[in-house]
């Protein structure tokens, strides 16, 4: 609002600043879709070891486990397993990725 108008905080200056910052209609930012298309590029979805996708997305992976894995959990679009970390339909459908 203050960057773009001066005055109150409207529906459209919220989408503006939204489309902006790269975020979409479900709240995913560029680093969350990264995230998960590395994921599906490069294991298939998963099962996959926090360690390995921090290295392939250039992330901390202790910055993956508390900023980005909670949101990802929470809308179903990733889940943890014993085996690792795995990419839901639901996410694949999201992101127009085939299952």
């Amino acid at each position: 609002s203050q960057v773009y108008e001066e005055g109150a905080i409207s529906k459209e200056i919220t989408q503006k600043a939204l489309k902006v910052l790269q975020v979409d209609e479900k709240g995913l930012d560029a680093i969350d879709r990264k995230l998960l298309n590395a994921m599906i590029d490069l294991y298939d979805g998963g099962p996959v070891g926090l360690g390995a996708i921090a290295a392939n997305i250039s992330e901390d992976a202790e910055t993956i486990e508390d900023m980005y894995e909670p949101y990802l959990l929470q809308i179903g679009f990733m889940k943890r397993t014993s085996r690792g970390r795995m990419v839901t339909p639901e996410a694949y459908v999201h992101l127009n990725r085939r299952y």
